[in-house]
């Protein structure tokens, strides 16, 4: 009897484990490679929650800023690879396509408001984007009203700068009464750091990009022409003639110095998005403080622009993942689109304004920055598109971020500006295409 007691044991233990190990491999699990570090913390959480709701295990690894792709890259080469992770757009897809799930009949897919949110090849759903963001130039209500407000001010409101000249006319004011506003410069720091320079080499250079696609009647191009290069040039002397630094200093500037110069009521104006709404109000600053103008570039007709907008985060699912571990990636997505917990993390706690069906009301983002972008669409202005994820390469990106940096040091030239974005363009492309 204790013999057959003993046997009996044995095998219900093994049992419990062979159980135990079937379920795991059943459940699957999901690894999801961030790309946004001003949410790190929001999505730690929302992974533990749903971990603790399901016991699916989901990790969530948060790319360093500036990072994403190489880091991406070495990731995907692991047996352990991200089984969902984003590309920006077109040209990303391009590159990853190999790796991309078709989501068609997904969850997350059917949630979608409309296909123009959607990468496809053929019928395929590729990418699908979880985020619509804007940005233009953030500005200080407050300090501007107090500019106003001077003897001999430019304008008398916020709302009479509509077009290039006024905002540097306005810009050059402030810079010249800078003591007497008790500011440092009018615009922050353009920091040229990796955590930084993504605002003028890739989101800045979306206007010179979006109004020749305008003029040309095109959505994308292999051979940049660079018609509204020397827009370009004004609006970055600009940023880096009327700063709180001189701009030789601009290369050891950082993005957390250009946000410390706004928040601390150093600067006027600071060039960023949506995104950038939880890092001004976690600063001190509050609603009424926060206003966002359009990027004016001297063009014909920019009264009529309003903010850019668009996104480049497109959720892809890892076709070379188990299936196990892509049907638990779908469920996840599926959870965070619908669920009130993960409706509450994007919306609420992310700030995010999102392209999917079951954000009604209470899920839609409390950020007076998303409020400025609603304002200018309702007074009838075009929205600036997110031209930039046709740019052909990370190598492009640099290419025109060095030599906007070279420029601004006075180590180098305009011209180098334009042949890093015309020629350098043709190449890269070429390359792609090989």
């Amino acid at each position: 009897m204790k013999k057959f007691l003993a046997l009996l044991v044995t095998a219900t233990l093994m049992l419990s484990m062979v159980c135990a190990f079937a379920t795991a491999e059943t459940t699957g699990s999901v690894y999801y490679l961030n790309f946004k570090p001003e949410q790190d913390q929001q999505w730690q959480d929302l992974a533990a929650k749903y971990t603790e709701e399901t016991g699916v295990p989901v990790t969530v690894v948060t790319a360093a800023s500036g990072t994403y792709d190489p880091t991406l890259t070495s990731e995907l080469e692991k047996a352990d690879a991200p089984t969902l992770f984003q590309v920006n757009g077109p040209v990303g897809l391009a590159t990853r396509k190999s790796y991309c799930a078709d989501l068609k009949g997904t969850e997350l897919y059917a949630q979608l408001k409309s296909d123009d949110f959607a990468l496809k090849d053929g019928d395929a759903v590729l990418g699908i984007a979880y985020v619509i963001e804007t940005y233009g130039i953030i500005y200080n209500k407050e300090l501007l009203a107090k500019y106003c407000a001077l003897d001999n001010a430019v304008i008398k409101d916020a709302a009479e700068i509509v077009n290039f000249a006024t905002l540097k006319a306005v810009a050059d004011d402030i810079q010249a009464r800078k003591d007497e506003m008790g500011v440092v410069g009018a615009f922050a720091s353009a920091g040229m750091d990796s955590s930084s320079d993504w605002r003028f080499k890739t989101h800045l250079a979306n206007l010179p990009i979006y109004y020749e696609y305008q003029a040309d009647g095109i959505g994308s191009t292999e051979a940049i022409k660079g018609t509204y290069l020397d827009n370009y040039k004004q609006i970055w002397d600009l940023y880096i003639t009327d700063a709180t630094c001189e701009p030789a200093m601009i290369g050891a500037k950082t993005g957390e110095d250009a946000l410390a110069d706004f928040t601390l009521g150093e600067a006027v104006f600071y060039q960023n998005g949506t995104w950038a709404y939880g890092d001004c109000i976690n600063a001190g600053m509050t609603d009424e403080q926060l206003g966002m103008l359009p990027i004016y570039i001297g063009v014909e007709g920019e009264e009529n622009q309003g903010l850019c907008t668009g996104s480049e985060n497109y959720w892809c699912i890892n076709n070379k993942a188990s299936a196990e571990n892509i049907k638990a990636t779908e469920d996840f997505l599926a959870w965070v689109v619908t669920s009130d917990t993960g409706r509450d993390a994007l919306a609420n706690q992310m700030g995010f304004v999102t392209p999917f069906k079951a954000f009604d009301e209470g899920y839609t983002a409390n950020n007076a920055l998303i409020k400025a972008a609603d304002e200018y669409i309702a007074a009838g202005k075009t929205s600036v598109a997110w031209c930039f994820t046709t740019m052909p390469s990370e190598t492009w990106k640099n290419n025109v971020g060095s030599a906007l940096l070279e420029y601004a040091q006075g180590t180098g030239e305009w011209d180098a500006v334009k042949t890093a974005f015309v020629d350098s363009w043709a190449t890269e492309y070429a390359a792609a295409a090989k």
